[in-house]
């Protein structure tokens, strides 16, 4: 199996990369994704749990991106350090529904 610069290396445009984190202690899901984007960057989104702890953050930098997914990988306290993360949270979040958009009987 490559390892995961390979993988990141090899990546085209419009193409993404998922590592998850299994942990039976916890609720939720635990991941890291890169997508290369069609203007040569890298969108980095970490989600660690719930929707509202959902972000993302953008980098030219392919080595930035793939050094944050291995000090991911590895648990590295401060792997986000470098970026500038933005919480996506509210795009996942279940809409609210109004009284008035029940159905009724």
């Amino acid at each position: 199996m490559p390892d995961l610069g390979t993988m990141l290396a090899n990546l085209r445009r419009g193409e993404h990369l998922i590592l998850e984190r299994q942990d039976t202690d916890r609720e939720g899901d635990w991941y890291i994704q890169v997508l290369y984007r069609d203007d040569n960057t890298y969108q980095l989104e970490y989600r660690d749990g719930v929707a509202a702890e959902h972000y993302q953050t953008l980098t030219a930098s392919q080595d930035k991106a793939r050094q944050a997914l291995l000090d991911w990988a590895d648990a590295k306290p401060a792997w986000q350090d470098g970026f500038t993360w933005d919480n996506i949270g509210a795009m996942f979040a279940a809409p609210i529904v109004d009284a008035t958009d029940r159905p009724t009987d």
